[in-house]
């Protein structure tokens, strides 16, 4: 019997490697032409259309490839049916159209319910259509297992020369959102390897890189570490950007100290925690889209489950769950997770709120604050051009400077124009004697 077994996983992975070699080119543009998408992976069901799930499945469609869609929202899936794109009343459906299923949801028990619940995925008798089913959501690797090993136990509908049993890989992301539209996301794989290689196009037609990280579960494994690191690297450098400010550095002078020397990371490459500092980030919407709070925390609860199950103490992981708990508990679980230097520090440290007529944007709201320093002129201290807007942050991001302060800092600017000014009169009149 295990003869047996070993026989057919070894024709498997020849039948999947020869799938697995090139078998198209590249169109130029962005994506791939429709006659340029492998057989196999033609028809492709994307379940999970929210903030991340949305632009990839945008991606593939864009790629060529014939996508049918599912969601528990109705107006987005009204986005895809718009366009022409077919949109299914349940997941059922959309395996009975498909050869792959890709599923982006929320959390474990999303997964599970697609997957096993009534008119999910696997509820159609012991025969199924799709060969292959990739889940990109962020679960705990012990579900991710045992729907792999649940999935592995049914039979194709219909003979299609590489298998008689479909596969599922693991195949969480890493990027964020910005990287989901720009279709330039990291995946993380797990599974088969012969599988894996054969839905290569897929990937690359929703990221840029791709990386296999081994058995089943691996890949959620990775991207728990991951985001464990991430969440670690957020609170460290939040941290020290409200320290930073405290001691009278401003953010943007941190930030440059920060990109070129040893604390040098994506957060304060790509992703400021700060207001005003980087555009296009949460922190300058005040933290609206992006990666919520409550994501990182369910995230932190799985790696601290993942390492109780192996007897592993995470000792700084569980510092983090407990900030971004109380994030959660005080109303910022949809904000941003590097809402934390403003609404977690500005708790703690009692005088990190913001200046009248600010909210935690950095926009018109209220708040009593920390002010930035600015020289005599209006200029702020790392040399950036004088305040523009009374009301605002400066160009810079870094100085803030409203109502009474404002105009008492235009009118000393004014002042030493006019001394400037009075004096050049005298000294040219003298000349002139």
């Amino acid at each position: 019997m295990a003869s047996f077994g070993l026989r057919r996983h070894t024709i498997l992975s020849r039948c999947l490697r020869s799938l697995a070699r090139p078998l198209f080119q590249p169109s130029s543009g962005r994506g791939f032409s429709s006659t340029a998408v492998p057989i196999l992976l033609e028809r492709v069901g994307f379940i999970g259309l929210g903030n991340m799930g949305f632009h990839m499945a945008t991606n593939l469609i864009n790629a060529g490839y014939t996508v049918t869609v599912h969601d528990i929202d109705i107006g987005t899936m009204k986005k895809f049916s718009e366009r022409g794109v077919p949109a299914k009343e349940t997941p059922r459906e959309v395996a009975e159209s498909s050869d792959v299923i890709i599923t982006m949801l929320p959390s474990s028990s999303n997964v599970l319910d697609v997957y096993t619940g009534q008119n999910g995925l696997l509820s159609s008798g012991n025969h199924l259509s799709p060969w292959l089913f990739i889940d990109s959501s962020t679960i705990d690797p012990q579900t991710s297992r045992l729907l792999s090993d649940k999935v592995s136990k049914y039979h194709l509908k219909g003979k299609k020369g590489y298998a008689e049993n479909p596969i599922m890989l693991d195949a969480p992301v890493s990027g964020g959102v910005p990287a989901a539209e720009a279709g330039t996301l990291t995946f993380m794989i797990g599974g088969m390897e012969e599988a894996y290689l054969a839905a290569k196009p897929l990937f690359l037609s929703m990221g840029k890189n791709t990386i296999y990280c081994g058995g089943t579960g691996n890949g959620v494994a990775a991207k728990l570490c991951n985001n464990l690191a991430l969440a670690i690297s957020m609170l460290g450098v939040s941290e020290a950007f409200a320290l930073g400010q405290s001691l009278g550095i401003t953010a943007s002078t941190l930030t440059k100290v920060f990109k070129s020397s040893s604390a040098r990371c994506w957060i304060s490459d790509s992703y400021n925690p700060v207001p005003g500092v980087m555009a296009g980030v949460p922190s300058s919407r005040n933290y609206d889209g992006g990666f919520t709070s409550k994501l990182m925390a369910k995230d932190l609860t799985l790696a601290i489950a993942a390492a109780t199950e192996v007897g592993f103490k995470c000792p700084i992981t569980s510092e983090a769950y407990d900030i971004y708990k109380k994030m959660c508990d005080e109303g910022f679980e949809s904000k941003d997770f590097s809402c934390v230097f403003r609404h977690y520090y500005s708790g703690i440290n009692g005088g990190m709120d913001l200046p009248d007529g600010l909210d935690a944007s950095g926009r018109k709201g209220k708040g009593k604050g920390v002010y930035q320093f600015v020289d005599k002129y209006g200029a702020n201290v790392d040399g950036y051009s004088p305040i523009y807007d009374t009301n605002d942050w400066s160009p810079s991001g870094d100085v803030y400077v409203g109502g009474t302060t404002g105009l008492l800092i235009w009118a000393v600017t004014l002042a030493g124009l006019l001394a400037g000014g009075a004096l050049l009169v005298y000294n040219t009149s003298a000349l002139s004697q």
